[in-house]
């Protein structure tokens, strides 16, 4: 699938004598590489030269490259600098720390720091809880990583793990108001992770996990709920389940078929697969089945943990056996979270009418959205220039805003489901279509409806 993209986006300045035309032979050699324009300014106009800056959005990195090279290869036109877009906006970070007080006199200095902070530091030694109250932990979360599974990127580390932890604590604070920073963890150990992770929390007023890999994320989470009296969130499982069951409900409505009643087949059964299983089951799914790498999770292996294990003890009612082509015939929906290119045509072709197709997979999804619009009603996918994204975004500032508003220290399957209510319902059955299933991440609705939620289940 050749799409542009914003986040291959490139500036680039050129000049050329009046005499070559320089606007319209840019102009053209752009659109004839397959690139979108975004801009065009003339940023310089002698007699002798003409000076462009032109912006585009490319498919990828070595598609911008072609771009250059195609304009730098016509007779007339000198290619002066390339800017990648992308990679200014990184430079520096994403995110800074600003003062909330003044700090222009002595006065200001005598309260916040010396020797007036005394008093403060005094008042939680003798009540811990006072910390939420005086300090920055009633609204501070922790992103946490270990840089073993980062997007697709997959065991890349810490340091290159930190541009998409910035990335999220921006989208907390922009969307929820939430102060969040990156904590990435130089080890991969559970031990160490958890330890690191429990001597830190003081500070913060909930962990928000984010790219471990499977199967040590579950450990992960799981001890770290037991240990914290602040809430623990495995984003990459739980945002994410909380988001597909929002539009899976819209989708199902949409197609006016229920959720009990339907065939659901999935491909890929790791952090994020199962905890989508699990979410959907509890809110009334009675037929999944499920796929990884290995093909159908219908037996226990040596070595299983312990969600792998629920996936086979929950799943597959009816004990099918076969390959997802043979699964695929007659379901009602595919959620993918696996690969690229896992189905075919032919699989989208056999679904029942008004099929639901999630192919998430990103940034290249098990079919191509075009192919499985040919057969399917709904499709989603997890792109942002595909229409129904299912975008984690919607779902975890609204989650963090709830918890810390209302100090819960536990989370609870509940309170994901009525998350994943709050989500769907800010799509009115007037605007429901089968190109708007979720809301805008842009609607200002969400995060409150999503606080809301969770603070009620709790």
């Amino acid at each position: 699938m050749a799409s542009t993209s914003p986040g291959y986006g490139i500036t680039i300045r050129v000049d050329g004598p009046p005499s070559a035309q320089p606007v319209a032979e840019v102009t053209n050699a752009i659109i004839a590489a397959g690139a979108t324009i975004t801009a065009l300014d003339v940023v310089e106009s002698q007699l002798e030269t003409i000076v462009i800056d032109v912006t585009c959005d490319a498919i990828d990195a070595d598609h911008a490259e072609q771009i250059t090279a195609a304009i730098a290869a016509h007779p007339g036109l000198n290619v002066r600098k390339v800017s990648d877009r992308t990679f200014l906006l990184h430079l520096g970070g994403k995110i800074e720390i600003q003062s909330k007080v003044p700090l222009k006199t002595r006065d200001d200095l005598s309260r916040a720091y010396t020797p007036g902070v005394a008093r403060i530091s005094q008042a939680i030694a003798k009540d811990k809880s006072d910390a939420r109250r005086l300090t920055i932990k009633r609204n501070t979360v922790a992103v946490v990583t270990d840089g073993s599974a980062v997007l697709g990127l997959g065991n890349i580390g810490p340091e290159a793990a930190l541009p998409v932890m910035e990335g999220k604590a921006a989208l907390f604070k922009r969307f929820a108001d939430v102060d969040a920073w990156p904590v990435c963890l130089d080890t991969q150990d559970v031990d160490e992770i958890v330890r690191t992770v429990q001597i830190i929390a003081p500070v913060y007023g909930g962990i928000n996990l984010e790219d471990i890999s499977a199967p040590r994320c579950f450990e992960v989470e799981r001890r770290l709920r037991e240990l914290l009296d602040i809430p623990v969130f495995h984003d990459d499982q739980h945002g994410t389940a909380i988001v597909v069951l929002a539009a899976l409900t819209n989708a199902l409505k949409f197609v006016k078929k229920d959720l009990s009643a339907v065939k659901i087949v999935m491909s890929g059964a790791g952090a994020a697969g199962t905890a989508i299983a699990q979410l959907l089951v509890e809110a009334g799914a009675t037929n999944v089945i499920g796929f990884d790498k290995d093909g159908l999770v219908c037996e226990h292996k040596e070595g299983d943990d312990i969600l792998r294990k629920w996936f086979v003890d929950n799943c597959n009612p009816g004990e099918f056996r076969g390959d997802i082509s043979a699964a695929m015939q007659g379901a009602d929906v595919f959620i993918g979270v696996s690969a690229p290119n896992v189905l075919t045509e032919a699989d989208v072709a056999s679904m029942a009418a008004g099929s639901v197709v999630f192919a998430l997979a990103n940034p290249d999804p098990e079919i191509d959205p075009l192919i499985a619009r040919k057969y399917a009603a709904v499709v989603a996918t997890g792109r942002s220039d595909q229409p129904n994204q299912i975008n984690n975004v919607l779902a975890f500032p609204g989650i963090f805003r709830g918890l810390l508003d209302a100090g819960i220290t536990k989370i609870r399957k509940r309170m994901l489901i009525a998350a994943a209510k709050a989500i769907a319902d800010c799509v009115s059955a007037d605007q429901l279509n089968a190109n708007f299933i979720v809301p805008s991440v842009f609607d200002a609705r969400v995060v409150t409806a999503v606080a809301n939620a969770v603070k009620s289940s709790a």
